[in-house]
């Protein structure tokens, strides 16, 4: 089965999607009916419309920041959604290629922290920094932020200020993107107390993996020299991915298709699936469908590798009969000096596949060194509208009870980790002896 819009083109073997027609509206319904709701963690379906109602303003705040500091570099503190998103949409639109606008830190030991450093070349006065966190008290954010603002206060008093003038200067290196209750964020309350720039906020029932399109991934695509129009083309595309993505025509609805599809694997009994991405542009790409999986579809057995490296590692498993696999490739539309052979390789992967799986291969529209625009943005929206429809899907065919809160759209097991980290046991900042 082939479906294709301007941005991508997707051509399913080896299932059969009329088993699953009569229940195409079921599916939807069902997705429709939580969709945009409070307490339903899907706000991020019409994210992308509001969010490009904000454009201006966020390219205004990324000026600004740049402005009051002269600092060249952005460096963004965040762990999970807040880093994998951003470093995904920086890869895709082909922004950052050589990291001289954009670092990130998001670990708590000495030897990441120095690493760190050294890409701003031991110098924390040449970077601005984005802290992302939704509570505001997440504690590998928070220490990574106490540090360096310890590290910021020093430098200013080396250059003669006092330690208010010291203060105060540090603190114009910093701007939050948080929940915008102060009554709920400690984080916003600092920047509120601090006088830190600007209003940026992680939108209300919106997960982390959803969160492409929030103001932490935008910002940094400004930040990074993302033209506004081309930010406008991702989120209209994405916008136009919502809408296809809640109509019950199956023919126009890619994202139940790729739902249907891995659902279908769990359905006939294949544990394991795999989605390939080809090329450098989806690098980071791997990271955050990782997250995506493992958060949504709590699914430990979910191959996700770029290729051609993981190939030379993974076609022994893949391609011995005895192992049964679900497969998805995504590719870049190549109209380079390599097209032949990257053709000639894409084409070598699709048949050895279909042999030994069900496949979808998807190809996605590029522009220099990333996708288009409205490429990066269509299939940004596609995965999550997929994620979440596999869980519908595989409920409906089941017979199973919905829960109050689709599974898909929570974490509830991440706080077995966390209440271990209370209690004394971790000290955000604290400098060991």
């Amino acid at each position: 089965m082939l479906t294709k819009n301007s941005n991508i083109t997707a051509n399913f073997s080896g299932i059969d999607f009329s088993k699953y027609s009569s229940k195409v509206s079921e599916f939807v319904q069902e997705f429709s009916s939580r969709a945009n709701k409070q307490g339903q963690f899907l706000n991020w379906v019409n994210l992308p419309s509001e969010q490009a109602k904000r454009v201006d303003e966020i390219y205004s705040l990324a000026e600004k920041l740049q402005n009051q500091t002269g600092a060249s570099k952005l460096s963004v503190m965040g762990i999970g959604g807040s880093k994998h998103t951003v470093e995904h949409m920086l890869s895709i639109n082909g922004l950052n290629i050589k990291g001289d606008k954009i670092e990130f830190y998001s670990d708590v030991d000495s030897a990441s922290l120095e690493r760190f450093l050294y890409k701003l070349n031991d110098n924390v006065l040449d970077s601005n920094f984005l802290i992302a966190s939704k509570s505001g008290s997440t504690f590998e954010t928070k220490d990574g932020f106490l540090r360096v603002l310890a590290m910021l206060v020093d430098a200013y008093k080396a250059q003669g200020k006092s330690q208010d003038e010291a203060e105060k200067l540090a603190h114009k290196h910093f701007i939050a993107v948080t929940d915008k209750n102060a009554e709920k964020s400690e984080l916003r309350r600092t920047s509120n107390e601090q006088g830190w720039l600007g209003d940026l906020f992680i939108h209300d029932d919106v997960g982390g993996r959803f969160s492409a399109f929030d103001d932490h991934a935008l910002f940094t695509l400004a930040y990074a020299g993302m033209k506004k129009e081309d930010m406008v083309a991702m989120l209209n595309a994405a916008q136009e991915v919502s809408t296809e993505s809640l109509t019950a025509d199956l023919d126009v609805n890619d994202a139940l298709k790729e739902g249907i599809f891995w659902a279908d694997a769990k359905l006939n009994g294949i544990l394991t699936s795999v989605h390939q991405y080809m090329g450098s542009i989806f690098e980071n790409t791997v990271y955050w469908n990782a997250q995506m999986q493992n958060e949504s579809v709590k699914d430990t057995l979910k191959q996700i590798a770029k290729v051609p490296d993981a190939m030379h590692h993974s076609a022994e498993a893949h391609f011995n009969p005895a192992n049964k696999f679900a497969f998805a490739l995504t590719v870049p539309q190549d109209n380079g000096v390599c097209r032949e052979n990257a053709e000639s390789y894409i084409g070598a992967l699709t048949k050895s596949y279909e042999v030994t799986g069900n496949l979808f291969v998807e190809t996605v529209k590029t522009q220099g060194m990333g996708l288009t625009p409205a490429a990066a943005g269509a299939m940004t929206q596609l995965r999550a509208f997929a994620t979440v429809y596999q869980e519908i899907v595989e409920k409906i065919m089941e017979g199973k009870e919905f829960p109050e809160v689709l599974d898909s759209v929570l974490q509830p097991h991440v706080e077995f980790y966390k209440k271990n980290l209370k209690g004394g046991v971790v000290v955000p900042g604290r400098i060991s002896k």
